[in-house]
C-alpha cells in the first residue's frame, strides 16, 4: 500500500505561482505512474498532469506551458509547479500513484486563485 501526503496548496492571486508536493511512503522507483488530478465542485476529477515510467509526462491542454510535473526519487516526492495561475485553476488537487495495478490517492489540497 502506498500512502500519499500532499502539501503546498493555498490562496494566491492570479498570475502568481504555487508548488504542490506529494510525499509517498514508497520509493518512487517502484511506482509505475504518478500524477495530479483536480476536482471542481460538482464535477468529476480531471487529469492535470502525470508522469509515467519516471520520465514520460502528459499534461491537460488547459495547463500546458504553465504547469510542470516532476519527481525527486531521493525524497520520494512528486511536485507540481504551477505558474501563471488563473482563477479557473481554483480546485481541489489530488495526488495519485499507480503501482502493481492498484491506484492510490492522497487526501488532497485546496488551491484557490483570486482575480
Amino acid at each position: 500500500q502506498v500512502q500519499l501526503v500532499e502539501s503546498g496548496g493555498g490562496l494566491v492571486q492570479a498570475g502568481e505561482s504555487l508548488r504542490l508536493s506529494c510525499e509517498a511512503s514508497e520509493r518512487l522507483s517502484r511506482i509505475y505512474a504518478m500524477g495530479w488530478y483536480r476536482q471542481f465542485p460538482g464535477k468529476q476529477r480531471e487529469l492535470v498532469a502525470d508522469i509515467v515510467s519516471g520520465s514520460i509526462t502528459n499534461y491537460a491542454d488547459s495547463v500546458k506551458g504553465r504547469f510542470t510535473i516532476s519527481r525527486d526519487n531521493a525524497k520520494n516526492t512528486l511536485y507540481l509547479q504551477m505558474n501563471s495561475l488563473k482563477p479557473k485553476d481554483t480546485a481541489f488537487y489530488l495526488c495519485t500513484a499507480r503501482m502493481y495495478g492498484l491506484e492510490y490517492w492522497g487526501q488532497g489540497t485546496q488551491v484557490t486563485v483570486s482575480s
